[in-house]
């Protein structure tokens, strides 16, 4: 089984390893692990330590929560294989030989949520510019210029979003990261489900700096062409850290797309083990999102495909399938509806796991949009309603940046003004309802006048 292993080396271990500018290489840290097959292409992760300002539990995500990097407070984190034969052992007998080891914990497979299903589009991406009621946006000048919108997913293809959507496309190589093994040029990957998302995270934001992070590409032995490990999402938000610090302090705007998720339990701990993902706020990369959204970025995730009526071929959870950061606190899980503001039947229902109350809000899509999944084909799944999200906190962050509204505020602010599909003004389909950008701008401009 692949996994994560989390240890406490030397602070002077610790410290090469936070540092952007030093090399700390998975030897350096984790040499001589008996019975692990250490991951020498993974670049070790410095993991930040939760510091509750209340005195609370530091594993509580439903709680403010600071993250410290100091030496002496963070873990690091390296990758590797364990026999199934002997995972049982090692993850008992390793910490006791290794005191420096903290944890041992899953590595799951991660995947892209496309739709299930052949129904033809309903609609097309000027119906969704109309819904995001994006003029308004853009005569108030909501649309994401000097905004930085990641998109994590399989790669990106500039040229062929800007020729879908008639415009130039920005598209920040610096800032691009790949994981190890991944060949290719930020912007430049073949057309499909990574462009998808970011033709239609534009849509709403067409003036966002475009940062193209390919963690769908990594491979595994046996795996597809469209899936890869948690571990490159981990080193993924590690890499999005730095790009967030290196923002000046009054302006810092980072929104993080995720059209992607952990499908099946096959690929993890048990429920109740300490190194589970699905349904553990321990896990490093639960960690890794809430301390990224307290740095001052929104994080997005897809909700799924896994809903009742028309689940993907691939859930396989028996309950629940909102799982892992796909239901985090922190993060807006995001379920689909077409442009009719009908729920499509394959986004999936809550409750979460990690947070019951998801997902959080519905968006566009199965809507005709940027034929990156072939002729005819529309843009489908939750993973088209995340960026189409995803692109309208952009178009907010245009104006109102982390300083002046924080993340967690700006979640707030739009379930508060979703439109309600209910009597309840919360269920498991619709979440808090649809996100309103009318609304969204109504909110803003009253708060504007208040702080006058």
């Amino acid at each position: 089984m692949r996994v994560l292993i989390q240890l406490r080396p030397s602070p002077d271990l610790v410290a090469a390893v936070a540092d952007p500018g030093q090399a700390a290489t998975t030897a350096d840290v984790a040499d001589g692990l008996p019975g692990v097959e250490l991951d020498s292409a993974f670049v070790p992760v410095a993991v930040p330590r939760p510091v509750p300002s209340t005195g609370g539990d530091p594993l509580s995500l439903n709680q403010p929560l600071d993250f410290s990097l100091a030496a002496e407070d963070a873990s690091v984190l390296v990758r590797g294989t364990i026999s199934d034969d002997e995972l049982a052992s090692r993850v008992t007998l390793l910490p006791g030989i290794r005191p420096d080891v903290v944890g041992i914990f899953a590595d799951p497979v991660i995947g892209s949520a496309p739709v299930c299903g052949g129904d033809p589009p309903s609609g097309d991406w000027h119906d969704v510019e109309r819904l995001l009621h994006v003029s308004g946006l853009h005569a108030e000048g909501f649309d994401g210029g000097g905004v930085a919108l990641a998109v994590l997913d399989n790669g990106i293809n500039a040229a062929h979003a800007a020729r879908q959507l008639g415009r130039g496309v920005t598209l920040d190589a610096e800032r691009s990261w790949s994981p190890p093994g991944v060949s290719g040029t930020a912007g430049e990957f073949e057309v499909d489900h990574g462009t998808m998302c970011a033709f239609d995270a534009l849509i709403a934001a067409p003036h966002a700096s475009l940062i193209d992070i390919p963690v769908l590409l990594s491979t595994r032995p046996g795996g597809s062409a469209m899936d890869g490990l948690l571990s490159d999402a981990v080193s993924a938000f590690a890499h999005l850290r730095t790009v967030l610090d290196a923002q000046p302090a009054g302006s810092k705007a980072l929104v993080v797309s995720n059209s992607w998720g952990s499908f099946s339990p096959e690929w993890d701990f048990p429920v109740g083990h300490p190194g589970n993902y699905s349904d553990n706020a321990a896990h490093p990369f639960n960690l890794m999102v809430a301390g990224l959204d307290r740095a001052g970025a929104d994080v997005l995730f897809a909700a799924g495909n896994c809903g009742r009526e028309c689940p993907d071929g691939r859930c396989a959870f028996p309950s629940r399938p909102i799982v892992g950061a796909n239901s985090h606190p922190k993060a807006l899980s995001i379920g689909g509806i077409d442009v009719n503001g009908e729920r499509v039947g394959y986004s999936s229902q809550g409750p979460g796991r990690l947070t019951a109350r998801k997902p959080d809000l519905c968006a566009y899509t199965h809507f005709s949009g940027s034929q990156a999944l072939g002729p005819g084909s529309p843009d489908s799944g939750t993973s088209a309603a995340a960026p189409v999200a995803a692109g309208l906190v952009a178009a907010v962050r245009t104006l109102w940046p982390a300083d002046r509204l924080s993340p967690a505020q700006l979640r707030a602010l739009l379930r508060r003004t979703a439109e309600d599909r209910s009597e309840v003004g919360f269920d498991y389909g619709y979440g808090y309802g649809i996100v309103d950008p009318a609304g969204i701008i109504a909110a803003l401009q009253r708060r504007s006048r208040s702080a006058a």
